[in-house]
């Protein structure tokens, strides 16, 4: 069972917006969507490594700003014509608290 760790408050991070988690291995995303939901990928896209937390956020997906890639934000994957993926790590929302795991959803990047 992995860990859950209190990351940032969710009023830090703008509707619409991101934030970005420095871990020891890797730079991770947060995205706030304007229901409040809120989204975790490796922030680097899959082409060429652009920094995802830099792009712009529309609906469950978020446009790299290097080269117009679309990721989705709930899978990681390239949206089509596109081929690639960046991890996902589950998140959730507790009391205001944005709580992330390390470990990433699925096997498939």
């Amino acid at each position: 069972m992995s860990t859950w760790y209190e990351v940032v408050e969710l009023a830090e991070i703008p509707v619409l917006g991101s934030r970005v988690v420095r871990t020891r291995d890797m730079d991770i995303a947060l995205f706030r969507g304007a229901d409040d939901r809120v989204y975790a990928l490796r922030d680097a896209c899959p082409h060429k490594r652009g920094p995802l937390s830099q792009g712009i956020m529309h609906g469950t997906s978020v446009t790299c700003p290097l080269h117009n890639w679309r990721i989705d934000l709930t899978n990681g994957a390239a949206q089509a014509p596109d081929e690639g993926c960046t991890h996902v790590f589950p998140v959730m929302v507790e009391a205001g608290k944005v709580l992330l795991q390390l470990t990433p959803v699925g096997t498939g990047c």
